[in-house]
């Protein structure tokens, strides 16, 4: 079943809309769906189709910020098995995956078994920097998100954080139809549902450096006592964490592969236990120290 699985969704194109989270990236997706004639969209942890919802469910139902970027990292594995199935019976051909940065989108592409995405498009290629900055001020002040399906498919499933419905209406330019008014391009209508989560209500959960510091002293010492710690340097750019690690290791360590596997360590579970993404791990090794004999 798992060979089927993949032969069936190599034969699927994925595309990648990426933004930082709030610059409008559920509000324009319809839009570069019909675009590119895309068929399915990932999106906050739903499979979509048209203004249908698929499989999945959606991140801004959970209560808290961390648990919605686990959801929308499909980071549950009933979750993405629900959504993967799903796709393999809908036998889809595109699908648009939304995400804060091309690791994010990677990430659920692998976990959902697609091929990576084979185009990216930021949403600074479709949105102009004021649209991004109202969209990001209607976030960060009134706590407002988008799912893009029609308000009466969100009322259904999430009556409890539905706020608001909007439509864009957009001109086909081909091909000609006739309209209601006679003939002309025939508008096109998407109707997005405005909801308010429950972890928008109650603020933002940010991680500090001291405790993202502390879970890194926590995975290396799990990884090897023997290296230790000399400086951590932490830095949030909103597509992810990077990490800047400093260390001494003692002499006899295969600096290649323990060091890569050390990297990689750090990152699994950094991102298991917290659901926060980290973009880079970057160890600078200080000293080899001589290790202890024991005569």
């Amino acid at each position: 079943m798992f060979l089927s699985s993949l032969f069936t969704f190599n034969k699927i194109k994925v595309f990648a809309l990426v933004g930082e989270s709030g610059t409008g990236k559920s509000f324009r997706a319809k839009l570069i769906a019909q675009k590119y004639e895309i068929e399915y969209i990932i999106d906050d942890g739903l499979l979509i189709r048209d203004n249908r919802i698929l499989a999945g469910h959606s991140a801004k139902k959970e209560k808290s910020f961390m648990a919605a970027v686990k959801v929308a990292l499909f980071d549950e594995k009933a979750h993405r098995d629900e959504v993967a199935k799903k796709l393999q019976g809908e036998k889809s051909r595109k699908i648009l995956v939304l995400g804060t940065s091309d690791k994010m989108v990677n990430k659920i592409a692998s976990r959902l078994q697609l091929p990576a995405p084979s185009k990216y498009i930021k949403i600074e290629d479709i949105s102009t920097q004021d649209e991004i900055d109202r969209a990001i001020r209607t976030r960060r002040i009134e706590g407002k998100h988008v799912i893009p399906v029609p308000s009466i498919e969100v009322k259904r499933s999430y009556p409890n954080i539905f706020y608001n419905a909007i439509r864009i209406f957009q001109k086909k330019s081909s091909p000609v139809s006739i309209s209601p008014a006679g003939i002309g391009p025939t508008p096109s209508v998407h109707e997005k549902s405005v909801v308010r989560p429950i972890f928008s209500k109650r603020g933002k959960v940010i991680i500090s450096e001291a405790a993202l510091s502390q879970m890194v002293i926590h995975c290396v010492d799990e990884y090897n006592r023997a290296i230790k710690i000399k400086k951590i340097s932490v830095k949030d750019d909103n597509m992810g964490y990077r990490l800047v690690i400093t260390i001494d290791v003692p002499y006899g360590i295969q600096l290649g592969g323990n060091i890569h596997e050390l990297q990689q360590y750090i990152i699994d579970n950094i991102e298991r236990y917290t659901g926060i993404l980290i973009e880079e791990v970057n160890i600078i090794i200080d000293k080899i120290t001589e290790t202890n004999k024991v005569s």
